[in-house]
């Protein structure tokens, strides 16, 4: 956006591998606050290269190495009073689009420090347990239906 405040549209990308381990980042600003890559939509770029955006920002990884998904999901949530004032006047609810990126393997993650302190590969229920989103932990819990053994 010109007005240099962020969009109130953003995505989740859950990462993970075939045997559903899931990539999880700590951020920098809180410590032990973990979660899958999430970012918000800049200019008017779809939805699918914000989420190939901030995969690659986040964690090195370029996103064309996996099977990235769009689960047409998206959830409504009030934006934390101490991130508003990034938005509008004004502004106090983000709709977040749910996404998931399959890989064959774990790669090693190279995180933007300003943004991320450390990153774990975890079995999707420990993952799910460890996010302090709701929205994350979720999408975390309904990789098994999106993603049955052996597909």
């Amino acid at each position: 956006m010109t007005s240099g405040h962020k969009q109130p549209v953003s995505v989740l990308v859950v990462i993970h591998t075939t045997a559903l381990d899931v990539l999880l980042l700590e951020r920098s600003a809180h410590p032990g606050f973990w979660q899958s890559v999430t970012g918000s939509r800049e200019g008017s770029e779809t939805l699918v290269d914000t989420a190939r955006r901030e995969v690659l920002e986040e964690t090195g990884i370029d996103s064309t190495n996996g099977h990235l998904i769009d689960w047409q999901l998206s959830n409504n949530f009030e934006i934390f009073a101490e991130w508003r004032h990034r938005y509008a006047p004004g502004v106090t609810h983000n709709v977040e689009h749910v996404f998931s990126l399959q890989l064959a393997n774990r790669p090693s993650i190279v995180t933007a420090p300003d943004e991320h302190r450390d990153w774990q590969w975890l079995p999707w229920r420990e993952a799910a347990e460890r996010c302090f989103s709701w929205s994350n932990r979720d999408a975390i819990l309904m990789l098994p239906e999106m993603y049955p053994a052996g597909t």
